[in-house]
């Protein structure tokens, strides 16, 4: 018999539908990235952390913002904290800082470590791969040079570092591995990734059952993809469509898919791929949620977001040796 959807996920699809709002594709990229911000950044709740600094460094084309956040228990010199290479998603050009702030904030103090959000350049001004070439500049600099201006005493240690995003941000962060492999280094501990965008392809039974309905479209997704590609061609490319990558010799992942997405069935067959490349892969289904249900966090009543937290929190402690 098939998951029904959960009631949460059920009342926010009426309620934009209630309220009119436009679908994605059919937007401007400039009110696009308005709604996005008006879905996911809350105006009443922002969850204690320890510290949050804003940092920048100097990237391929121009400086790169990112925003570190300490958990609350803080840590010491004496032992240095485990570090998460945050890429947010929004369809490579939605997305921002503040778009996920909640999500990064869950998930430093869930795990412990420290969380490093960064604010890729975003495409249609700066298509692939412009973003994931930002998105490995911060996880090399991070790793050659850890010494961030943090709280008293607070170090990171650069021998436990994982990379992880969801949606556009997962395709981001396992395209870091695939570069960090090739590249040789840095070296990483997990990719986590949350309803990632996994091929330049819309042929899945996913796509076809979700088509519409469920938040992310079909459309959405073609729209986007459009948007962070300067040509078919790119979409080819093991570094945009992960799925038609070498999967060799990546580090362990987390992959999390949710029932009522067009992107899960891409999810699932990049475990698979990884599986069979001899990768250790933790599966999280959550089969009655949609996508972008990690960005609800900041509503108390949806506590499968917090489930999902606490289930990548897990995944990273034991990545980091916790």
């Amino acid at each position: 018999m098939a998951t029904e959807l959960h009631p949460q996920a059920e009342e926010l699809l009426h309620r934009l539908s209630a309220d009119g709002v436009p679908p994605l594709y059919r937007q401007s990229v400039a009110d696009a990235r308005e709604t996005f911000l008006d879905l996911t950044v809350p105006s009443d709740h922002s969850e204690p952390i320890g510290r949050v600094t804003d940092v920048e460094i100097e990237g391929p084309n121009g400086a790169i913002a990112m925003r570190v956040y300490e958990p609350e228990d803080g840590g010491t010199a004496e032992e240095p904290r485990p570090a998460l290479l945050f890429f947010h998603g929004g369809g490579w050009a939605l997305g921002d800082l503040e778009t996920h702030d909640v999500a990064a904030r869950a998930l430093a103090n869930a795990a412990g470590c420290v969380v490093v959000s960064v604010d890729y350049r975003r495409a249609p001004e700066a298509p692939f791969p412009a973003p994931l070439e930002d998105c490995y500049a911060a996880t090399a600099w991070l790793a050659d040079d850890p010494d961030l201006e943090l709280g008293e005493d607070v170090e990171i240690d650069a021998e436990r570092i994982a990379v992880g995003g969801d949606s556009a941000g997962g395709t981001l962060a396992t395209g870091v591995a695939l570069l960090a492999r090739d590249r040789g280094g840095p070296g990483l501990v997990r990719q986590l990734l949350v309803y990632p965008a996994m091929d330049h392809s819309f042929d899945t039974d996913s796509y076809t059952e979700n088509a519409n309905g469920y938040f992310l479209t079909r459309s959405d997704m073609e729209w986007l993809w459009d948007e962070y590609l300067e040509t078919d061609l790119d979409g080819r490319h093991p570094y945009a469509s992960p799925l038609r990558a070498d999967l060799a010799d990546l580090p362990p992942a987390t992959v999390l898919t949710c029932g009522f997405d067009p992107l899960r069935d891409e999810g699932r067959a990049y475990a698979d791929r990884l599986e069979a490349a001899g990768v250790p892969v933790n599966r999280l289904e959550y089969p009655d949620m949609i996508h972008g249900f990690l960005t609800m966090l900041a509503d108390p009543e949806w506590e499968r977001a917090r489930e999902a937290v606490s289930d990548l929190a897990s995944d990273l402690g034991t990545a980091s040796g916790k």
